[in-house]
């Protein structure tokens, strides 16, 4: 399926412009991709009152993290190849649609148990924004010509990483107005905003391509169910283990092992594979770009969860004034990621931003119980740097390594390594706080953050073909608009 063809009339939208990009698909896309990123910080936050409120120990609502993770690094690539096969609208509406039941499970939830089926709900509706938006993206670039739409990434990027950063802020207002209820109940607007978004803005899939005998084919042959099932099983097995890392629990190493072996000789014969593992081993490039991802989440997110844990419990500040203490994280990061946004250089970006992500690591070993806000804010604002860098250069990078054929899965892809990211860091906060978010705990944390900030520096620093990416590319034409 090309760009062209998904690029049809939509009913009372008008034609898209010929020569520059259709900025009413910014609005759904931004919308569609912020879903996941809110849910992941707002709650960071809702952790402790939701502890309280089912008698929990931090151990047990680390799940609230990990179920919408678990959920999501399955979903993300899988939703992402049938975006790529059979087109953005209907996977673009039926998850946002999703996305919203799970606001209202969420918020009638009776138990702990029942809000996180609510969580893994929530993981699987927000599963198609991103794929979605890197796919218009794509398309419309080769609508239009203009390869390097810059200025709409940044957009994206600026969008994801705003309501990331801003999410534990808006989490402490909503429980201070309502009780922690509310940071589910924010789903239900959202997804109808989405909902109604999504019908009137996004292409409709063309009638060939919605039914009959070739959508039938296009179903058996081409969504490779099989690899789908064998990367999903791979995926549950690892990532219960990194849940909980116990010896005891071996039997999943070796069930992920297997899952992995199957997936592996299932990829190579199969004629149109889920994830060509053959085009994917020789790109090293966008491999190393994954395992950037990967070591940056596990940082990114300790320093959301864990971080905002002991604001609260170390440091004992209410959950209103811990999501505070994070607007200097958020400023920083949205005015560096505005004023590098549109330069197409990406080996800069990763290397300050992981000197700038080793720094902080190593300030978390500086606080305690009694430090001083001045303190806390300088925290914040180191953090905000890479923050605001790595995330923006991570999705730049995906967008010029990956086959343009496969742009959904591959930017689901990128997601599925920050949401494995997500879990290791979820999976440390348990370990290191046992009972409570403890400065002695918080230490322990910022060890073995500083070993992986460590390693992300000395990659980035080692890897030359980052010198290259985009910069064949023309200059944006700046056609993208600064806000939805």
């Amino acid at each position: 399926m090309t760009a062209h063809s998904t690029r049809s009339i939509r009913p009372g939208a008008g034609a898209a412009p010929a020569d520059g990009f259709d900025r009413r698909l910014l609005a759904p896309m931004i919308l569609g991709s912020i879903l996941n990123p809110v849910n992941s910080s707002i709650i960071a936050v809702s952790l402790v009152p939701i502890g309280a409120a089912f008698g929990a120990p931090p151990s047990q609502t680390a799940w609230l993290v990990s179920a919408l993770y678990l959920a999501t690094a399955i979903g993300q690539p899988v939703v992402g190849r049938l975006i790529d096969i059979f087109g953005p609208r209907r996977l673009f509406l039926a998850g946002t649609a999703l996305a919203g039941i799970a606001g209202v499970v969420g918020t009638l939830a009776p138990n702990l148990g029942m809000l996180i089926a609510a969580r893994v709900i929530l993981g699987f509706g927000t599963c198609a924004g991103y794929p979605a938006a890197m796919y218009l993206i794509r398309s419309e670039a080769k609508r239009t010509g203009h390869d390097s739409p810059a200025g709409v990434l940044t957009v994206l990027a600026i969008s994801n990483q705003t309501i990331a950063v801003i999410g534990p802020t808006l989490g402490g207002l909503l429980i201070g107005l309502g009780g922690w209820r509310t940071t589910l109940a924010v789903n239900i607007p959202l997804a109808v905003v989405g909902l109604l978004l999504g019908l009137l803005r996004l292409p409709p899939t063309p009638a060939a391509q919605r039914s009959g005998p070739d959508a039938a084919v296009r179903l058996t042959t081409r969504l490779d169910a099989a690899g789908m099932g064998l990367f999903a099983a791979m995926l549950v097995a690892l990532l219960l283990f990194l849940m909980n890392p116990q010896a005891s629990h071996w039997y999943l190493l070796l069930l992920a092992l297997t899952a992995a072996t199957g997936f592996a000789v299932r990829e190579r014969r199969a004629a149109e594979p889920f994830i060509d593992l053959r085009v994917l081993a020789g790109n090293g490039p966008l491999l190393a770009t994954y395992g950037r991802a990967l070591l940056s989440y596990v940082v990114s997110y300790a320093f959301l969860y864990g971080y905002t844990q002991w604001l609260e419990q170390g440091r004992g500040l209410s959950a209103t004034q811990a999501g505070l203490a994070q607007l200097p994280l958020f400023g920083t990061a949205i005015a560096v990621s505005a004023l590098t946004g549109r330069r197409q250089e990406i080996r800069g970006k990763l290397l300050i931003g992981a000197g700038a992500q080793l720094l902080a690591c190593l300030l978390l070993l500086l606080l305690g119980a009694s430090s001083p806000v001045w303190l806390l804010v300088a925290v914040a604002l180191v953090v905000g740097v890479p923050q605001g860098l790595n995330s923006l250069a991570l999705q730049n990078s995906v967008y010029h390594q990956a086959d343009p054929e496969r742009m959904g899965s591959s930017a689901g892809l990128l997601r599925t390594f920050g949401y494995l990211g997500a879990i290791v860091a979820s999976a440390a906060n348990g370990i290191v706080f046992t009972h409570r978010a403890d400065t002695a705990g918080l230490h322990h944390l910022a060890w073995f953050l500083t070993a992986l900030a460590a390693v992300f520096l000395v990659g980035t620093v080692a890897d030359r073909s980052l010198g290259r990416v985009g910069r064949d590319e023309p200059a944006d034409d700046g056609t993208a608009a600064p806000a939805a």
